[in-house]
């Protein structure tokens, strides 16, 4: 059956256009709670990022869950990670995120976790939505939901961040600049780093509703380039406005994405003993990082585009580590999801291990030229089934003659194509790329 709300990562969209109205996040709120209470007594965390409209859809959320019977623990201003950790810890039957990860304040969504700190499964979600197409009903008095509020839960993620790395370990003598995007990190991000010994330098951690990813973040780098560079700093680490995405600057300012620290995580894994199996990517994940692991033979497949898919690879394979070029990297030896903070630790006792810079520990991975270029569309017609588009994307495929490809695809998360070509020759890439993203323009139109 195919889903009306949930898409590949929740339900997301703009705050005030439907779905993502007070009115639908309490029936959403009440599905949940009579979804989750057929699996017995129910009690439900609530976490969310900086964004302002986060507080209106907390208390919708709260009002629909314990009008069907949930218990509600309310986290506040957590990153995602931390919902699905603390699900876990609290022994929740679900935890729930108020946030829409990389996206500007006007936009928000609701995320899931299953009982275990993992995706819901597409049996509750469907379960969901058939609910949401059913008359509201509220329990009996005596059997309505109670709210708390966890005070320790930033403490609680703090000390699990540490863990993931081995007792006694200190990163004393580095100097890191955190970008936290004013978003959801930006209490324990810096407070991990620190008490883990580093010199902590410390941008866009001052959230006022409105400023989350704005012009900072993993989506934004500039600002962090320049902090490093001005600080003098050996690296810095960009998180996105819930947690979940991490990139990095290294010490010339260079940007280094997530197939580079994903690389960086498994080389040592792989030199410890430690990866169990192979790695999993997506289809964006760059031909580089495919040869590189080949290099060292390190398996490697590819997965569809969205952290869920990546997660579902690795389960289906008992694999332990995979993730985005974008940052979204999941590290099965430590969570059950895409975790920003404890990536970077990882990236960082790698870097302990052999004692390299960022600079050069990412030398080893050489990226092919890949451009991306993202077209808007409607919404109507679907550009990617225009014969044109698809013709052009063959010709296009056939001429690189097996030494580069293309992948066209829509957004899960809004209304644009991502038109992607990547191969041996930069020049020739882009122009590529221009061409078929000028077509799925004119076919959009």
């Amino acid at each position: 059956m195919s889903k009306k709300y949930f898409g590949t990562d929740g339900i997301r969209g703009r705050v005030g256009e439907y779905p993502i109205t007070p009115d639908f996040m309490l029936k959403l709120g009440w599905a949940a709670g009579m979804a989750f209470r057929k699996m017995g007594a129910c009690k439900v965390l609530v976490g969310k990022d900086t964004r302002i409209s986060g507080y209106m859809f907390e208390s919708a959320l709260e009002a629909g869950l314990t009008s069907a019977g949930a218990d509600v623990m309310l986290l506040g201003p957590m990153p995602t990670p931390a919902i699905a950790y603390l699900t876990r810890t609290f022994q929740a039957q679900a935890g729930i995120v108020i946030s829409a990860s990389h996206n500007p304040h006007d936009d928000n969504g609701i995320k899931f976790f299953s009982g275990q700190g993992t995706k819901l499964p597409d049996d509750i979600e469907l379960m969901i939505e058939e609910l949401l197409d059913t008359p509201m009903t509220v329990v009996e008095s005596s059997k309505i939901g109670k709210v708390s509020r966890i005070n320790d839960a930033s403490g609680r993620y703090i000390e699990f961040c540490k863990g993931s790395v081995p007792t006694g370990t200190s990163f004393s003598g580095l100097k890191i600049v955190v970008d936290c995007a004013h978003g959801a990190t930006y209490k324990v991000a810096p407070s991990v780093f620190r008490e883990l010994g580093a010199e902590v330098v410390v941008l866009s951690a001052q959230p006022n509703g409105l400023n989350i990813n704005d012009n900072c973040g993993s989506t934004h780098t500039e600002a962090l380039q320049a902090a490093v560079l001005a600080e003098q700093a050996d690296l810095g680490i960009a998180f996105d406005g819930d947690g979940d995405r991490v990139l990095m600057v290294d010490h010339t300012g260079t940007v280094v994405d997530g197939d580079e620290l994903l690389f960086i995580i498994a080389r040592d894994l792989h030199g410890r003993g430690k990866l169990q199996g192979g790695v999993v990517g997506t289809l964006m994940s760059n031909l580089g990082l495919e040869l590189a692991l080949a290099d060292l033979d390190i398996p490697f497949v590819r997965a569809n585009v969205g952290d869920r898919y990546v997660i579902s690879e690795l389960l289906e394979r008992n694999w332990v580590i995979g993730g985005e070029n974008s940052g979204h990297i999941v590290c099965f030896d430590h969570t059950t999801t895409g975790d920003a903070i404890i990536a970077a630790l990882q990236v960082l006792m790698a870097l302990k291990a052999r004692n390299e810079g960022l600079a050069q520990s990412r030398q080893a991975l050489r990226k092919c030229p890949q451009v991306l270029i993202n077209v808007r569309f409607g919404g109507g017609v679907n550009p990617l089934e225009h014969a044109k588009v698809k013709q052009a994307s063959e010709r296009v495929t056939q001429a690189m003659a097996g030494r580069g490809r293309v992948l066209l695809r829509k957004s899960g998360t809004e209304p644009l194509v991502r038109v992607m070509v990547e191969g041996e020759d930069e020049a020739q890439v882009r122009g590529y790329a221009e061409e078929l993203a000028k077509l799925v323009t004119e076919v959009s139109a």
